[in-house]
């Protein structure tokens, strides 16, 4: 048996995060994936890109030294290999290259700036099969700061992939339109149109939280109608309250509402009543593209 450390860093709207997994090779076995650490600092770079359109020099200091403290984890870890992105803030803020520039030549972290349909892909190649059979259809959707991914899996196959720029903190911000939201319900009825025994599979920390406060046990899925009392329970709480009450963090307390939206409008619109949240997402899906080089 061969136990190799691999990590990922995904430089999001709302957190940077650092992921670290052992990958255990055995012969004739399938390679397996387990979690070692996750490390999330919460730097709302899409306040910054969204509403002035370049991250402010406070924000682009607090990114550098959260590489720099990253660089030296992964060092006394010992990681074998890593892959660094950064995804929609950073690739619509004026000074984002530089930004990564300055990572890099401070740090000696390459950082690769991806658009919403790299950002899919590597999505995509999160281990599901524990999850997706080939009798039914999922949808899975990633809900970022700035964006949020879908992908169409039918046949245990992907069939087709999409990125919106509807995100938490866009729409906090009041940058999302209804003619973005119009665009994605016409993209969902139209693509899981025939799509029969539909499921969604959720992703990102919102809905991992949203999970875990509906109190069901790992591996049962969320449904429609516990979704939306949800949804009506936070919205009767003012931001404090979410916080004081509910134990949420600063950070997480306002952009759960704008999530919860996104994800019960997907399941209205393509009539889905179950949401399986395996707790996985884009950093998962580095190190399973890093280590499968896709």
């Amino acid at each position: 048996m061969k136990v190799r450390k691999f990590a990922a860093i995904d430089i999001g709207s709302n957190a940077i995060r650092l992921l670290t997994q052992n990958v255990i090779e055995q012969p004739n076995k399938q390679t397996q994936f387990y979690k070692n650490s996750l490390i999330r600092v919460p730097v709302r770079l899409g306040e910054d890109a969204f509403t002035m359109g370049k991250i402010s020099a406070h924000n682009a200091e607090r990114i550098v030294n959260t590489m720099k403290a990253f660089k030296l984890l992964m060092e006394v870890s010992e990681v074998e290999k890593y892959m660094a992105c950064a995804t929609s803030a950073i690739r619509e803020a004026e000074n984002g290259s530089q930004i990564m520039d300055d990572i890099y030549q401070q740090c000696g972290i390459h950082v690769e700036i991806i658009d919403g349909k790299r950002e899919a892909a590597i999505i995509a190649a999160t281990n599901l099969q524990h999850i997706i059979h080939d009798e039914n259809s999922y949808l899975y959707i990633d809900v970022g700061g700035g964006s949020t991914e879908f992908t169409l899996f039918d046949k245990g196959k992907i069939k087709v992939s999409q990125s919106f720029q509807i995100g938490t903190v866009r729409i906090l911000n009041k940058k999302v339109g209804e003619d973005v939201w119009q665009k994605l319900e016409i993209w969902i009825r139209s693509t899981m149109g025939d799509s029969k025994d539909l499921y969604i599979i959720g992703s990102g920390g919102n809905i991992n939280k949203l999970h875990k406060m509906s109190g069901r046990k790992e591996g049962e899925p969320l449904t429609y109608s516990g979704l939306h009392r949800q949804y009506r329970e936070l919205q009767g709480l003012t931001y404090e309250e979410r916080i004081s009450v509910l134990g949420l963090n600063p950070d997480r307390a306002d952009v759960i509402i704008p999530a919860t939206r996104i994800f019960l409008s997907a399941a209205k619109w393509s009539g889905a009543k179950k949401i399986y949240v395996p707790k996985i997402g884009l950093s998962d899906g580095i190190i399973n593209a890093l280590y499968y080089s896709v």
